[in-house]
């Protein structure tokens, strides 16, 4: 009978997928499952033995406090230049409660402090009495607390249950960042390797989470992957013909004498896949969406027809999130813009600065593989809700079965069958 030989998914949108049609997809995603688990385990970071600058800090020497007074005078060690001299209240650690009196000067410091203002500082126990504690930061935990807060109540109220497992999805993606691709990296692992399997586990997780477990997903993950592979691809190859080392970044000195054994050519390729990463799963899904919802509204459309309709969608689409990946990237780096046209160089001069190189490489990488992604996805996705789908709807009025008997259209029915 055809209906042994048809499954229906628990989708919202009712899509009829064959048995034969998911058999394929369990056989393409399984590999890639495996392979993902077969590379956390084999990329697990071990105990991490890094060579950090100042073996007289470590990370949980940082401690609270509170200004309480702020005066300007003459530097001590250099009486012509103006300081400030604050006295803050620390309201944690070793000497909570106690004031302590800090020096700064005013010229390049990046800080301008008033009462009230609660502040970071840096512990040293071994420096010497009056010299223990260090202004580093002003504390901004507390309102970044509260905009994570805002955000999560935004998705909540509009996005309801889906925008909660969305949240989900976001945390466990930090959390895959922060336990496994991070260490990984400062392990000394293949940079390419790790965020391929990290960025692979986190679209997993946030696509099934936010979009549930079903054909849909699927699709949106296997062209996702397909599109990471471009993109993994042309940027190994452009960074190869552009000669980018990695180490134009002020990040990169830090790395190569805290972290020697971190690979910066290969960050910069991970950097790419990771940070494309989110706007594939962005684009797939859409684009599955689309083709779903056309063939919703209209089953008797031919593969054909659903093809060109969410490509046309697709264009647009890619349109704006390129032009939206350009000028994030450029936004990031406007310092560094800033900088170099007042230093007054040429385009093809900035351009060709491996600083600049980079964001070239990393933005046009990027969106190619975001425009691979939406003909490759919705050509999987056609494949799927295709043709052989119209069967399962109401006959057409040109079906001979709708001017036949009852007892004609059961005749022909069975004969089908």
């Amino acid at each position: 009978m055809v209906a042994d030989i048809h499954a229906h998914t628990h989708e919202p949108h009712e899509i009829v997928v064959p048995v034969a049609t998911r058999r394929v997809l369990a056989m393409v995603m399984g590999p890639l499952l495996l392979a993902l688990l077969v590379g956390l385990l084999v990329l697990w970071p071990g105990s991490l033995e890094t060579d950090p600058f100042s073996d007289a800090v470590s990370a949980d020497d940082f401690f609270t406090a509170t200004v309480t007074a702020v005066e300007l005078g003459p530097c001590e060690t250099e009486p012509s230049q103006d300081c400030t001299q604050s006295s803050v209240r620390l309201d944690e650690g070793p000497d909570d409660g106690d004031t302590i009196e800090l020096y700064e000067e005013l010229v390049g410091s990046g800080f301008d402090l008033s009462v009230g203002d609660r502040v970071v500082l840096a512990y040293y126990p071994d420096a010497g009495e009056g010299f223990e504690y260090a202004l580093t930061d002003r504390e901004r935990r507390t309102p970044l607390l509260a905009l994570v807060a805002v955000f999560a109540i935004a998705v909540v109220a509009l996005g309801r249950w889906k925008g909660a497992r969305a949240l989900v999805a976001v945390a466990i993606s930090l959390v895959v960042l922060a336990g496994f691709i991070l260490p990984a990296l400062l392990d000394g692992s293949e940079p390419v390797a790790v965020a391929l399997v990290g960025g692979g586990v986190i679209t997993v997780l946030a696509l099934y989470l936010s979009h549930g477990v079903n054909t849909g997903s699927t699709i949106a993950l296997i062209g996702a992957f397909a599109s990471l592979a471009v993109v993994g691809a042309l940027a190994w190859v452009f960074i190869e013909l552009t000669e980018l080392s990695g180490r134009a970044a002020e990040e990169a000195g830090f790395l190569q004498i805290s972290a020697s054994q971190v690979k910066l050519q290969g960050l910069i390729l991970a950097g790419i896949v990771i940070g494309t990463l989110g706007v594939l799963d962005d684009v797939t899904v859409l684009q599955v969406s689309a083709v779903w919802e056309l063939h919703r509204a209209n089953p008797d459309m031919t593969r054909a027809a659903i093809f060109g309709a969410a490509i046309r969608i697709g264009r647009d689409h890619i349109a704006s999130t390129v032009n939206t990946l350009v000028l994030a990237y450029a936004g990031a780096s406007l310092p560094l813009f800033l900088l170099l046209t007042h230093a007054h160089q040429g385009l093809s001069d900035t351009a060709n600065s491996e600083i600049v190189a980079v964001e070239i490489v990393r933005t046009l990488v990027g969106s190619i593989g975001l425009v691979a992604s939406v003909p490759i996805t919705t050509l999987l996705a056609t494949w799927v809700i295709g043709e052989h789908q119209r069967g399962d709807r109401a006959p057409r009025r040109s079906d001979p079965r709708r001017y036949r008997s009852r007892r004609e259209r059961q005749i022909w029915d069975d004969a089908e069958a």
